[in-house]
C-alpha cells in the first residue's frame, strides 16, 4: 500500500505527532487554552489518520493470510470475496481523503444561501436549497447551526447563514460554491407557468481561534437595529440586530437571528473572520483566485448546476457534464456523488 503523500504519509504524520506531544508536555501549554484545544485538536486528527491506515494495512494482510490457506474451500473463498469488497469499500473512501489535503479541507463550513432574483420563487429555491444541505448534514451526522436568516415575503427566505460542524466540513461543501438554477412549474403562479429561479451558495472555512486573523477594530463600523420578520414584522423589541461593515474590503456582515446582541455581534465576527481568511487564501492560491474570478451574477448563464422539475426531471452539473434523473432523491440531501465527481476533477 502506498505510504507517501497525502494522508497516507505515515511517518510524517507520526512526526509531527512527536512534535505537538513535547508543546502538549511544556508547563505552560494551557496557559492559552484556545490555542492548546487547537493543538490537541490537530494532534486527534493526525492519529485518526494513522489508525485508518493501519486499520486497511491489517485488513489486506488478514485477506492474504485468508488466500494462503483456502485452498479450494468454498466457505473460505466466500469469505475472503465478503472481505475483499468490504476492504476495497474502505481502501476507496480513504483513497478519497485524500483529495482534501487543503490547508482548511478538515474545518467547519460556513454557508451562505442567497436568493435571486424572481421574488417568491427565487425565495423558495433558496429555502429547498437551504434543507437540501441540512439533509445531507443529517447524512453525514454533522451537527447543523443556523446562524442568520432573512424570511422571504410571503415564502422561502431571501438569505441563511448556517454552519455545519463535522470533519471535512470545509473539504466537501466547497464543491457547492456557485449559481444553481431551478425549473419547475410555480406553484405560486395561479396560471401553473412553468418557471426558472436562481440563488447563490457560498462556502467559507470556520477558521480555528489559533490561526491569526488581523481584524483591526478601528476597520470596523458596527450598526445595532431591531430585528425583523416577514413583512417587516417586529420579532423583538431591542436593538439586537448587529450589522459590521469591514470598511478596507467593504463586507457587511449582518446577523439578527438570536435575540442577544452580544450573540449576534459574536457570530458575526465568526462570520467575518471566515470570510476574510478565505479573502487571504484566495490571494496566496492562484486556482482558488481564478475560481472566485469566475463567479457571475445569480442568473442566466452563470449556473454551476440545473435542477429541471418539468417538463422532465433532472439534475445537471455543468462543470462536469453529469447528471442524474433521481431528483427527489438528490433534493433530499443524497449529493455526494456530484460532490466527490467535482473534488476529484478538481484535484
Amino acid at each position: 500500500m502506498d505510504t507517501s503523500g497525502g494522508i497516507f504519509d505515515v511517518a510524517e504524520k507520526q512526526q509531527e505527532i512527536d512534535r505537538l506531544d513535547k508543546k502538549i508536555g511544556e508547563p505552560s501549554f494551557w496557559d492559552d487554552p484556545d490555542t492548546a484545544r487547537s493543538i490537541t485538536k490537530k494532534r486527534s486528527d493526525l492519529e485518526k489518520d494513522i489508525d485508518r491506515h493501519a486499520q486497511l494495512e491489517k485488513d489486506v494482510n488478514d485477506i492474504i493470510e485468508l488466500i494462503q490457506i483456502a485452498d479450494d474451500d468454498p466457505e473460505l473463498i466466500k469469505d475472503i470475496e465478503k472481505s475483499y469488497a468490504r476492504f476495497t469499500n474502505d481502501f476507496e473512501k480513504y483513497e478519497f481523503l485524500t483529495m482534501l489535503s487543503g490547508e482548511y479541507d478538515k474545518c467547519n463550513a460556513i454557508m451562505m444561501v442567497h436568493s435571486g432574483a424572481g421574488g417568491t420563487e427565487s425565495q423558495d429555491w433558496a429555502q429547498m436549497l437551504f434543507r437540501m444541505y441540512k439533509r445531507w448534514a443529517e447524512r453525514h451526522d454533522y451537527s447543523f447551526e443556523i446562524l442568520d436568516m432573512i424570511p422571504g415575503d410571503e415564502a422561502g427566505i431571501k438569505s441563511v447563514t448556517f454552519q455545519i460542524n463535522g470533519e471535512y466540513a470545509f473539504g466537501y461543501c466547497r464543491a457547492e460554491m456557485g449559481v444553481h438554477r431551478l425549473v419547475r412549474i410555480s406553484p405560486f403562479d395561479a396560471n401553473s407557468r412553468r418557471h426558472t429561479s436562481f440563488a447563490s451558495v457560498f462556502v467559507y472555512p470556520e477558521i480555528d481561534d489559533d490561526i491569526d486573523v488581523e481584524i483591526n477594530p478601528s476597520d470596523l463600523k458596527i450598526d445595532v437595529y431591531r430585528s425583523s420578520g416577514p413583512g417587516g414584522q417586529g420579532v423583538n423589541t431591542t436593538d439586537s440586530a448587529v450589522r459590521i461593515t469591514h470598511l478596507p474590503t467593504g463586507m457587511v456582515i449582518t446577523c439578527q437571528n438570536e435575540r442577544s446582541q452580544l450573540r449576534n455581534r459574536e457570530i458575526a465576527m465568526r462570520i467575518l473572520k471566515a470570510r476574510l481568511t478565505d479573502l487571504a487564501i484566495e490571494e496566496k492560491d492562484a486556482e482558488r483566485k481564478k475560481a472566485e474570478n469566475e463567479k457571475k451574477d445569480i442568473g442566466w448563464g452563470s449556473q454551476i448546476r440545473s435542477y429541471v422539475l418539468h417538463p422532465y426531471q433532472m439534475i445537471k452539473d455543468h462543470r462536469l457534464n453529469i447528471e442524474t434523473g433521481k431528483v427527489d432523491d438528490f433534493l433530499d440531501g443524497n449529493i455526494d456523488e456530484f460532490m466527490e465527481a467535482f473534488l476529484r476533477c478538481d484535484k
